[in-house]
């Protein structure tokens, strides 16, 4: 069984963290054994910021947390935690990311860290109940592992990716508000847990989440027909094959939300969801094919 307080650093969140190694992949860096280690360093002090941040937020989101069905259980909503073991873990996890910045990483990466760090405790402490302006916040956040990876590796992140990524972010987090309200939907509820959001707020929420998924997958088509995918890959013509998956991949992702079978965060329930694994099995593969 897991302990508590290694519950409470959320360590199945740092897959999330992943995103720092995509420049590297993106520029097909594969070879380039410096960059990898400066990427797993970076991956390690992200994921250790990120914890700190998550055990803030479950600080501040206690009392909301006692009240919802999932977020009960956690640590310190359940008391499994005492808050003052909780910020000393947070303070530790800050130092050990700050250690590792000043002895093997690059200044810039520890700016867009820091940066990272001072818009999740702005987003913890008020802007996560600020109505549109907390799911765009979100999307910046996962935009900012790209540039955290990109200052890490010295790979400079194209304007396509972080175009691409801030509308793909952007669905994925409507989609996690539309998900939250409607489990409180389902629990008789009018609004989400500890969020400004309403059940009369579902419509909206469906559609500005599949329109902003549907701008990603726009971009990524307009990306394929660039010189820059010509430089990359051999065969540029069969990239495009990769549209449709992902345009699948988002649907189905909004249509088990919709239908009630994620629960609220949409990148957790990918990483296990087999149908997520088979599509992005076969984007792999097109882009392999296509080098």
């Amino acid at each position: 069984m897991t302990p508590p307080w290694l519950r409470l650093l959320r360590p199945q969140q740092w897959l999330k963290n992943g995103l720092l190694f995509v420049p590297l992949l993106a520029a097909h860096r594969l070879q380039d054994a410096a960059a990898w280690r400066a990427a797993a360093l970076a991956f390690v002090g992200f994921s250790l910021v990120a914890s700190a941040a998550y055990v803030l937020n479950d600080l501040l989101d206690v009392t909301a947390d006692r009240e919802h069905p999932q977020k009960r259980h956690r640590p310190l909503a359940s008391g499994a935690v005492a808050v003052r073991h909780a910020l000393a873990l947070a303070v530790a996890a800050v130092l050990a990311a700050a250690g590792i910045c000043a002895i093997a990483l690059p200044p810039m990466f520890a700016a867009w860290l820091a940066l990272y760090a001072l818009v999740a405790v702005g987003y913890s402490v008020a802007l996560k109940r600020a109505v549109l302006i907390d799911v765009v916040v979100l999307a910046a956040l996962y935009s900012l592992r790209l540039l955290a990876g990109g200052a890490a590796t010295a790979v400079e992140v194209s304007f396509w990716l972080m175009v691409f990524s801030g509308f793909i972010f952007l669905s994925l987090a409507l989609l996690k508000r539309y998900a939250e309200l409607r489990i409180a939907q389902g629990e008789g509820r009018s609004a989400s847990f500890g969020r400004a959001y309403g059940v009369d707020d579902l419509g909206l929420l469906l559609a500005a989440g599949i329109a902003s998924g549907f701008q990603a997958v726009l971009v990524l088509a307009l990306y394929t027909q660039s010189d820059a995918v010509r430089a990359l890959y051999g065969a540029a013509n069969r990239v495009g094959l990769v549209c449709p998956i992902v345009l699948l991949w988002v649907l189905r992702m909004w249509l088990l939300a919709h239908r009630g079978r994620i629960p609220d965060d949409p990148l957790a329930f990918a990483v296990r969801d087999r149908g997520s694994f088979v599509l992005v099995a076969l984007a792999v593969l097109v882009l392999v094919a296509a080098v």
